[in-house]
């Protein structure tokens, strides 16, 4: 099972890394969760260079690809020559974005019909795509979600391990890293926001 996180350079750290470090808390095997990119590193908005664990063509044969967001991301939407070479099917594959990733996807033609979550500088790029926009941390539909705001990256992980493994999974990770004192409150908020999509 291998989850695809498309980090793009200018990526925001919050969505990209919060992602991995969740769903890395799944311990099963032959489960894999790779930061994939378009080239060997890719630097943040803030200046944190990675390297990428996979490439663009490893994405469209993973399971699940969650796109995550970035300063460069309306630049990425608008190059037809990085679109063509993204190869994103949600008839076999779960595919999540993530805050202004959600603009790539509207840009695929993967959302028509469908409303999105988006943060509030991408949602006028995204409504102007055609997207209808939800004011809400998560929405899904099928094998397509998106979630609004750098927060609700949880929430799309949580919805990922979810659907690929089960929810007692996903109940696992969101207690591995809830904050102390407040773990049963967290799993249990983060468990309604994702149920409804399940």
């Amino acid at each position: 099972m291998h989850i695809a996180i498309l980090t793009l350079d200018g990526f925001n750290e919050l969505d990209s890394l919060i992602a991995l470090g969740l769903l890395n808390r799944v311990k099963r095997p032959g489960w894999r969760v790779s930061l994939t990119c378009p080239t060997p590193q890719v630097t943040s908005m803030n200046g944190v260079t990675l390297q990428a664990q996979a490439t663009l063509a490893e994405a469209a044969d993973a399971d699940a690809v969650l796109v995550g967001s970035g300063i460069k991301t309306r630049d990425y939407a608008a190059d037809a020559d990085f679109l063509t070479g993204l190869h994103l099917d949600p008839a076999r594959q779960l595919i999540g974005a993530q805050c202004s990733g959600t603009l790539l996807l509207a840009r695929l033609g993967l959302l028509d019909g469908v409303p999105a979550c988006t943060d509030l500088i991408t949602k006028p790029w995204v409504e102007e795509a055609g997207v209808r926009i939800v004011e809400q941390p998560l929405y899904a539909r099928g094998n397509l979600a998106t979630a609004g705001g750098c927060m609700a990256s949880v929430y799309l992980a949580a919805w990922t391990i979810a659907r690929l493994a089960d929810l007692d999974a996903a109940a696992a990770a969101l207690h591995y890293v809830a904050p102390v004192g407040e773990k049963g409150g967290y799993v249990e908020h983060a468990l309604a926001v994702i149920e409804p999509y399940l």
